[in-house]
């Protein structure tokens, strides 16, 4: 079994059809980090494990499900929770590591319809995945929000940013610890309706995250 994190925040009208296309094999954590619309009872109700974290930011929720997925399964997937994503494909981020050819697997996005991913945040995320490359040379082109990784690994990296620096900040400590990462490309779609990204459906929560992600590269 692989555990799934999913970091929520009133996402109450894209869990129902997500957690009913989680394939087989793997098993959803939802990690509600203060939401209002009654997120972490449809998530019960569909059967999900929900674990409530009182710190706001995406690396809180985050860091709060791989410490709670089942140490005995090994490997942890982590996926935004608002219907972007087809949970169909985790199985193809999880397979290098499962095989042992990576460390970590992480997700390109690709946009499976137009405006599935706005121009403003296309942009911030090329730039960030640019310095990253340039500075830790890890053949990465997206600072996606979906990727899978063996727990135990994880958590001996000692991630510290809590908020939208989190994913950046892995990709430079993998780069550091010599890990082998591989990309590979995944459907981008619409959020659910009723949704909104907190990073790509605003260009201040785009400029939020670029903040947060620049100050991980400065440091």
């Amino acid at each position: 079994m692989t555990d799934v994190v999913l970091p929520c925040r009133n996402e109450a009208a894209a869990l129902p059809d997500l957690l009913a296309r989680m394939p087989a094999g793997y098993r959803p954590l939802v990690v509600d980090n203060g939401s209002t619309d009654g997120s972490a009872e449809v998530a019960r109700a569909y059967g999900a494990e929900v674990i409530s974290v009182a710190e706001p930011g995406y690396g809180a929720a985050v860091h709060a499900g791989v410490v709670a997925a089942n140490p005995a399964d090994g490997v942890v997937c982590v996926m935004d929770a608002d219907g972007s994503f087809d949970p169909a494909q985790l199985p193809r981020v999880a397979a290098p590591v499962l095989a042992g050819t990576a460390q970590l697997g992480t997700g390109r996005r690709r946009p499976a319809v137009r405006g599935a991913w706005p121009l403003h945040a296309r942009i911030a995320n090329a730039v960030l995945a640019r310095r990253l490359r340039r500075s830790s040379g890890l053949p990465v082109y997206d600072i996606g929000p979906i990727r899978a990784v063996r727990r135990d690994d994880l958590l001996t990296l000692e991630l510290r940013d809590r908020r939208f620096g989190y994913p950046l900040e892995l990709l430079i400590a993998a780069g550091r610890a010599g890990w082998r990462v591989v990309e590979v490309d995944v459907d981008y779609h619409p959020r659910a309706a009723g949704t909104r990204s907190k990073v790509t459906g605003t260009v201040l929560g785009t400029v939020r995250a670029v903040r947060d992600m620049s100050a991980v590269l400065a440091r």
